[in-house]
């Protein structure tokens, strides 16, 4: 995810879907990663856990952020996690 927020621009991508996004490492809140994720130039999707414990970022400009339940492996709502990167593909799609 992380990667791909960094070369978005200029790998000429459309947007960016992030399974998970480590806002900080483990146990390190005061060393954010938050500026990769903001820096992404493109439209972005992060489905995260809820108790991931590299945090959860919020929702900004041209990004949106969808919580289930779990940790940063999302290994629970696989149902939900499809949903929302299905839901969030079809509004890229109709607005290019």
């Amino acid at each position: 995810a992380r990667v791909a927020c960094r070369t978005a621009t200029t790998a000429g991508a459309a947007a960016v879907l992030c399974l998970a996004f480590p806002v900080h490492p483990p146990g390190r809140p005061e060393r954010t990663r938050a500026p990769e994720l903001e820096a992404a130039g493109v439209p972005v999707l992060v489905v995260q856990g809820r108790s991931d414990r590299f945090g959860v970022p919020g929702d900004g400009p041209d990004r949106r952020v969808v919580l289930l339940d779990g940790d940063h492996g999302l290994t629970k709502q696989h149902d939900l996690l499809g949903s929302a990167v299905g839901e969030w593909l079809a509004t890229l799609t109709r607005s290019s």
